[in-house]
């Protein structure tokens, strides 16, 4: 696991977290102190990820100890990734066909669009420039408003409710409920109107798709359309920005190869998810209802388990140490950022393409794009459990 503190004032740029070697599973503590198993080779946190016996429900079981001092979205026994068996199918099938990697295809065109106004913009503001603001924030903002036909008016608050939604404790339990509460209202409403007057956007199609699936709770589908707003834009954001201050500020000398060639931009875009976690607690939880050996060892029924995706994503019995930062080379093995098994991450082709094609265009349009202030002077987001530069000031 890191070892780096997120309270840090200064914390280390996520591309450099430290990671233990992983190793067999083995007793571990929750942030709160209960009790947890660790695993972390990738061939056993593949199996913690898939194995039906190892759900999410069961955390939010009565007597399960808290995984949050905070009433934040993520830990909503509602959402759909909380949800195991009949229930999580019976909700991932109303978006199952909209994320599809032929969907994304399909977007390509219009997504490419809104990258290209961006570097307009961009270009034309004096220098230095925030890349966050002006590029990495509304990118997938955009992308996501786009697909739930929203326009720019509910920008500023979609953001507000995310940085709440995935709040690390330090926001004050009533502000969050606070937000969480109008954050729910919004869902509602924009459902409520969906049913009323149906379009071609994305909510249309998943009222369309919960009423043919038939008894799905109405707050399931509240909390599956705030999901989507968060994951539809704070991933992207936090991937890409994270992305550019490595690829800036260490890797420059792959910048020329990213803007001529889009293939291997993708191929960049994969080892950056790859290499990169989102945020300093990387450890994906589940519950097991039986006793279910992992790794050579028997994890008893009741027990929390912490699946490290970032341990597992370096074990070098997958991953050879040599060609780990390659960052060109084909992964050697599907990469677990997004997940594995039934709850693997259904916008996970969506982020993919954004990110390859946001620093294709970019390279290629601005191919002499750097920093403007040394690395350690990056201004970390604080308050949420995903971690990226608040600003990045860039000159060309």
């Amino acid at each position: 696991m890191t070892t780096t503190d997120p309270t840090d004032p200064d914390p280390v740029p996520m591309h450099r977290l430290h990671f233990d070697t992983p190793g067999p599973p083995r007793p571990a503590e929750l942030p709160g102190g209960a009790p947890a198993w660790l695993v972390s080779r990738y061939a056993d946190v593949r199996q913690v990820l898939s194995d039906p016996r190892f759900g999410r429900a069961g955390l939010y079981a009565p007597e399960a100890p808290s995984l949050s001092g905070v009433p934040d979205l993520v830990n909503d026994p509602d959402l759909m990734f909380n949800q195991d068996g009949p229930d999580h199918l019976r909700l991932r099938r109303t978006l199952r066909r909209a994320f599809t990697p032929r969907a994304v295809r399909r977007w390509r065109p219009w997504i490419a669009v809104i990258v290209e106004e961006l570097l307009d913009r961009l270009e034309s503001l004096p220098q230095p420039a925030d890349v966050v603001a002006e590029f990495a924030l509304p990118l997938p903002v955009a992308v996501i408003s786009r697909l739930m036909g929203l326009d720019e008016s509910a920008w500023d608050r979609l953001r507000h409710w995310s940085e709440h939604a995935f709040s690390d404790g330090t926001h004050a339990g009533e502000q969050v409920a606070s937000a969480r509460k109008e954050f729910s209202a919004f869902g509602a409403d924009l459902l409520a109107k969906r049913r009323r007057a149906p379009g071609e956007d994305l909510i249309s199609g998943l009222v369309a798709a919960a009423d043919d699936e038939g008894g799905v709770p109405e707050a399931q589908l509240v909390s599956l359309v705030c999901g989507l707003v968060v994951g539809g834009h704070d991933s992207t954001m936090t991937m890409l920005g994270n992305a550019l201050l490595y690829l800036l500020g260490e890797r420059r000398e792959t910048w020329p190869r990213i803007g001529a060639d889009e293939e291997a931009a993708g191929r960049v875009a994969d080892r950056l998810v790859h290499l990169v976690p989102l945020g300093d607690d990387r450890g994906s939880t589940r519950h097991a209802a039986t006793d279910v050996e992992v790794g050579g060892v028997t994890i008893p029924a009741g027990a929390i388990v912490l699946a490290d995706c970032g341990m597992a994503n370096r074990d070098p019995e997958v991953f050879p140490p040599a060609t780990l930062h390659d960052l060109f080379a084909p992964l050697a093995a599907p990469t677990l950022s997004f997940g594995a098994g039934p709850h693997y991450c259904l916008g996970a082709w969506l982020a993919r393409t954004e990110l390859q094609l946001a620093l294709h265009r970019l390279a290629a349009r601005l191919p002499d794009l750097r920093l403007a202030a040394p690395m350690d002077a990056v201004a970390w987001r604080t308050g949420t459990t995903s971690r990226s530069p608040r600003r990045l000031d860039v000159r060309w």
